[in-house]
């Protein structure tokens, strides 16, 4: 007996097996695997992140971008800084512009024609009624006080006291002392004369009236003077021990008036008048006052009612005054010009102080082009 044939499989009649690549990633799938794995439905998360990310600031700046990346608390406070400089910045704003409405405007500057730099006239005067302006006879305000501070253009500063009784050329009057010049003409004589005298122009012209130093003085507390000798002079009401005193109003404005106690006079005065300027401005600057709006509204109120300016001059001018002053106080560029008779006797003005023409050109000059140097100490 024959053993049976093995069973013939007709191949057309068996489905075809899927493809290979397509079986791989069918058995791949984890949902088709016991406990599957979780790395691939993460990895399909962080891409629909990205696309989602790509999709939202694709139309966003690229600024916008940036600070987005910013942590928030940084972002917080750049935005308290920024309304603490907003605030800061009306509020110095609002000051300079009521400042600026209360300071009394003269006309005082002339039409010479502008030389390098930037020079200003700082006048002290006395309003006191009654009384004159010098030993010959001129009558009405008196100017005691004259001082030209200047901004060279390679940025040198200095402050120059112009002696009182400096004896000049006083246009349409002739030789008189210095401060007469106000009495005949105001301060458009003064600063014509001042110009004629010192070949420098004179862009911008500050009187501070002395009846307002001890107003200045109260604003920011007190001001520290020193003084060489003990004083009590009757005619300006000064009273103060030898050294160093912390002084209030109405003794700071007895110490810039003060000169017949001192056996120099008016060069004496003119040392202590640059002293107290140099305390004025030292105290200014001190943080008790800089950042104190109480004390800053009490200066100004006091300043602009001790001030007069040329009508060019505002407060931010002022303000640019004080920081050239302070530089030439701290550099020492504070200088007293040449004399030559500190007493020369005159028929029409009694003793005043005799320069020479030269010396004069040379030494204001070397201030104008910045090239003046500060005395050597000791």
């Amino acid at each position: 007996m024959r053993a049976p044939s093995p069973t013939r499989v007709d191949m057309r009649a068996v489905p075809a097996e899927p493809d290979a690549p397509d079986a791989i990633r069918t058995a791949s799938r984890p949902q088709d695997r016991p406990g599957g794995s979780t790395e691939a439905p993460r990895g399909a998360a962080a891409r629909a992140r990205a696309r989602s990310r790509r999709a939202g600031t694709a139309g966003t700046s690229p600024l916008a971008a940036r600070l987005s990346r910013i942590p928030r608390p940084l972002r917080l406070a750049a935005f308290a800084l920024a309304v603490v400089l907003v605030v800061t910045g009306a509020w110095f704003t609002g000051l300079a512009l009521w400042a600026n409405g209360r300071i009394e405007h003269v006309d005082a500057l002339s039409d010479m024609q502008g030389t390098p730099g930037t020079s200003y006239l700082i006048a002290g005067s006395d309003r006191r009624g009654g009384e004159t302006v010098a030993d010959d006879g001129t009558a009405g305000e008196r100017a005691d006080t004259m001082m030209l501070l200047h901004k060279a253009p390679n940025g040198n500063s200095y402050l120059v006291s112009l002696p009182r009784d400096t004896l000049v050329d006083i246009p349409g009057h002739g030789k008189y002392k210095l401060n007469a010049a106000y009495a005949f003409g105001g301060p458009a004589l003064l600063v014509e004369t001042v110009e004629g005298f010192t070949g420098m122009k004179v862009d911008h012209f500050v009187e501070i009236g002395f009846d307002g130093v001890s107003g200045l003085v109260d604003a920011v507390g007190t001001v520290n003077l020193c003084i060489d000798q003990d004083v009590d002079d009757e005619k300006s009401g000064l009273k103060m021990t030898k050294g160093c005193h912390d002084t209030g109003g109405e003794q700071a404005l007895a110490f810039v008036r003060a000169r017949y106690f001192d056996p120099t006079a008016d060069i004496g005065r003119q040392q202590r008048q640059q002293q107290f300027v140099s305390a004025l401005m030292k105290r200014v600057m001190t943080p008790g006052v800089l950042l104190n709006p109480l004390a800053q509204v009490r200066l100004a109120d006091a300043g602009t009612a001790a001030l007069r300016t040329d009508d060019s001059t505002g407060v931010i001018d002022l303000a640019r005054m004080a920081l050239t002053m302070r530089t030439a106080m701290n550099d020492g560029t504070t200088l007293t010009m040449p004399i030559k008779d500190p007493n020369y006797h005159t028929k029409k003005s009694g003793v005043a102080i005799l320069t020479d023409e030269d010396d004069i050109k040379a030494f204001f000059g070397s201030i104008e082009d910045g090239s003046a140097k500060a005395p050597a100490q000791g």
